[in-house]
């Protein structure tokens, strides 16, 4: 058998589409739905990451906000910008860009942005709600998941999932979020102190890896017909390329397309999902502030 290769791209311009016809819905109420956007420093990953939700918000009609701090940004100066956008009635969501350089506390600056405009999902406010079921903002990444099972109508009901990696953005989240009622899923997730990795996978309905390492989930750890998501992004040397480098998953995606029912690709899998849910956050965000 051969992978349906689940299309993250394409789901995720149908996702921003669906956003735009709102917010022009929402504009015609005399509301225009804003995110802040903070990046401090210049790493090369966190540019291009700020530069793609840039574009997100262009193609919805929302206002990109965006603010670029120096490297040598204090960490009081940054809380003070965080207190500003707080108390801003015309931005609707906020997102600082993580990683944040290393004289800056993460937490801190989290833990200082209004649940209510917290449209990562990241305070301690929407996480708490998450994990007792309450209407919250989920993270990006793991209601990107959600949306393209939910999209493929892959059933999660009464299924073994397996969840690679326990990060506070996509690991612990959406094995959360999959254990709820709704979605009903048994899941087990697996991290550097699981003994049996492999054969937990091989047990699996659906694989979510996310730990950031190549080659962590091969063909012989995936059940025929089984659901492979591949959060991983990794860049690895390829000479052929203009750049020097190619990115690739946690997946070996070539060999287990030919075991699984369905896969996601790297690039264009989960990765344009965790932009296309942030529209989806800040539009809901302004909703609510009306």
């Amino acid at each position: 058998m051969s992978a349906e290769i689940i299309d993250g791209f394409g789901i995720a311009k149908s996702v921003r589409e669906d956003v735009a016809k709102q917010v022009t819905e929402l504009k015609r109420k005399g509301v225009a739905p804003c995110l802040a956007v903070v990046l401090v420093g210049e790493n090369p990953a966190s540019v291009s990451y700020v530069r793609g939700k840039a574009k997100a918000l262009n193609e919805c009609g929302m206002i990109d906000k965006s603010i670029h701090l120096p490297e040598s940004t204090t960490e009081e100066g940054l809380l003070q910008l965080v207190d500003s956008l707080n108390k801003d009635e015309n931005v609707h969501g906020i997102l600082v860009q993580l990683p944040l350089p290393k004289h800056i506390n993460e937490n801190k600056i989290i833990d200082a942005i209004a649940p209510k405009k917290d449209v990562d999902g990241f305070t301690p406010v929407n996480v708490g709600n998450m994990l007792i079921g309450r209407d919250c903002y989920l993270p990006c990444t793991p209601h990107g998941i959600i949306e393209l099972l939910k999209r493929k109508n892959i059933q999660t009901n009464g299924k073994s999932v397996c969840v690679l990696g326990r990060s506070n953005i996509v690991g612990k989240p959406i094995s959360i979020l999959l254990s709820r009622k709704e979605y009903n899923a048994t899941v087990t997730m697996c991290h550097t102190g699981t003994q049996n990795t492999a054969e937990i996978c091989q047990n699996a309905d659906i694989i979510i890896a996310a730990v950031g390492r190549p080659g962590t989930v091969t063909a012989d750890m995936v059940k025929d017909g089984a659901t492979v998501i591949d959060v991983g992004v990794n860049r690895i040397p390829d000479t052929t390329k203009k750049n020097g480098f190619r990115l690739v998953g946690d997946c070996d995606f070539e060999a287990i397309k030919e075991k699984a029912a369905f896969i996601t690709p790297v690039p264009r899998g989960v990765g344009p999902m965790t932009i296309a849910m942030l529209m989806v956050n800040t539009l809901d965000a302004a909703r609510k502030q009306i």
